[in-house]
């Protein structure tokens, strides 16, 4: 995993980031790469171009893609993940334009919201669009899985 010299400290949006690289990569994306990392300042914080051109991911749209990407090679997945603070989860809506983006490339896409905390879950729970994943960072052993049948994988 890229180290996380990248991110600035400069609040929770910046922690919660440093939270899903830290916390959530090594429980359920264990080996994952980072991608793309955002930030509301700098949209291309850390980018990796060629990492990206190899799953057919076009950088022209970043400021359409989500805060983070990250590719797990062993399980051939991309997980896109929103991280929520200011900014709303992966709703259906979200989902969607993301799919549009992202049709052609390779690798199954997992969506998943990040919060840092249950209250701040709570605000957005209504929003969050089925077959996405949900991580609280507060609570980082466990995700809420919005996928009926399907735990955590793309769908079949």
């Amino acid at each position: 995993m890229t180290e996380f010299r990248h991110l600035p400290r400069l609040g929770k949006y910046n922690e919660l980031q440093k939270a899903v690289i830290e916390k959530f990569v090594p429980r359920f994306a264990p080996g994952a790469v980072l991608l793309y990392l955002g930030n509301t300042a700098k949209k291309n914080l850390f980018l990796d171009k060629d990492g990206l051109a190899s799953l057919k991911i076009s950088v022209t749209v970043s400021d359409l893609l989500p805060d983070i990407i990250l590719y797990d090679g062993n399980r051939d997945w991309i997980f896109l993940v929103e991280v929520v603070t200011s900014h709303g989860p992966m709703t259906p809506k979200r989902v969607v334009e993301l799919e549009k983006v992202l049709e052609k490339h390779r690798p199954p896409s997992i969506y998943v919201s990040a919060f840092a905390d249950f209250s701040e879950l709570r605000k957005h729970i209504k929003d969050i669009a089925w077959e996405t994943e949900v991580w609280v960072a507060d609570s980082p052993d466990h995700m809420i899985h919005y996928d009926g049948d399907r735990f955590l994988g793309p769908k079949e």
